[in-house]
């Protein structure tokens, strides 16, 4: 979590991780009843894992050629 703060530019938390992190937060409070806390971080933490590489996804397929050269180097 550190690394993830420290790394990435507050503008990429913003329109990346914090959509992946609030939608995974909403559905792990809605729907994650496990009766573990364990269970449930590990839930919640793997959908905000399945969120991001989603986002990621759409952004390489979305994203005009010249940005995708910009942001793999």
């Amino acid at each position: 979590m550190y690394t993830l703060l420290r790394t990435l530019p507050v503008r990429r938390l913003l329109v990346e991780q914090f959509p992946a992190l609030a939608i995974a937060w909403l559905l792990a409070e809605l729907f994650y009843k496990f009766k573990s806390f364990s269970l449930e971080c590990a839930a919640f933490l793997f959908t905000w894992f399945v969120l991001d590489a989603l986002i990621q996804g759409l952004r390489r397929v979305f994203a005009p050629p010249a940005a995708q050269s910009a942001a793999e180097h």
